[in-house]
């Protein structure tokens, strides 16, 4: 029986990773082997990173409100308590925008939510 080699289909597997390669250091972007080390890799750290990055950004608007919240006289988990309390169905995210793009809108939330606490 003859031996087969792949021909067509092979030839195009490899292809594929080494377009995907393009761009990396050296043989990492020119030989299949290690080509695919690094493809695979670099897609294992791409879906680690998507998760990671959902974090990063909530932190940051943690953050965002925090500071704003604080100019305002309440600590951040007084503030998100308050908000629930006062059924404002705002995220954190939508929070965290009013807070870095309005600070006034911002300041008077924060005031009606120290109100609502108050209460």
């Amino acid at each position: 029986m003859p031996r087969a080699k792949g021909g067509f289909k092979t030839r195009k597997r490899r292809n594929k990773v080494l377009e995907q390669a393009k761009g990396y250091y050296s043989a990492k972007s020119r030989l299949f082997r290690i080509a695919t080390e690094a493809v695979d890799k670099a897609l294992q750290y791409a879906y680690r990173d998507r998760k990671v990055k959902k974090r990063e950004f909530r932190s940051l608007w943690i953050i965002r409100i925090n500071a704003a919240v604080r100019a305002a006289g309440l600590t951040y988990s007084q503030f998100i308590a308050g908000v629930k309390k006062a059924k404002i169905a705002l995220n954190r995210k939508a929070l965290a925008d009013m807070a870095y793009n309005d600070p006034k809108a911002f300041s008077e939330l924060a005031e009606s939510v120290k109100k609502k606490l108050a209460a």
